[in-house]
């Protein structure tokens, strides 16, 4: 009786069972530099990306997803806001979030205005570009007391 061969695992497949693995849903290109080198990882994050499991939202900066209940596209787990506190925390950056101006007024009842989630207040200079499907994330510097 002769044996097949076990094929080994893609890079693909090693990827994938690493994030099923992780806690967040952040992820950096750096979290995967010790299994392949930087193209390879590159192409097999490309491949997730395509298949709609991971997407990119950042220069090596990519996220869990899910399929929308809308029109089943992939989608980020978490809300934008949420994503980039988590992703700013990843990428070391010690920078507060806090609600921008809009939210406190919102929340204060002097204004009606909705929220699109695409401003994010924070305390500290940040020149990292998030963005979700071509649309980027503002950050608006605030005061540590409002006015």
């Amino acid at each position: 009786m002769r044996s097949l061969p076990i094929k080994p695992e893609s890079l693909e497949q090693r990827l994938t069972k690493r994030i099923a693995r992780k806690r967040g849903d952040v992820f950096l290109r750096e979290d995967f530099r010790d299994m392949g080198g930087y193209d390879q990882v590159g192409r097999a994050l490309r491949r997730l990306v395509s298949k709609g499991q991971l997407m990119k939202v950042g220069y090596g900066l990519y996220t869990r997803t899910r399929p929308s209940s809308l029109d089943g596209k992939p989608v980020p787990t978490k809300g934008l806001h949420d994503l980039a506190a988590e992703a700013l925390g990843r990428l070391g950056l010690c920078i507060k979030i806090v609600p921008t101006r809009l939210e406190q007024a919102y929340d204060a009842g002097k204004s009606t205005q909705v929220l699109t989630g695409r401003v994010i207040g924070v305390r500290g200079r940040v020149r990292r570009q998030i963005s979700y499907n071509g649309f980027p994330l503002k950050y608006e510097r605030t005061r540590s007391t409002p006015r």
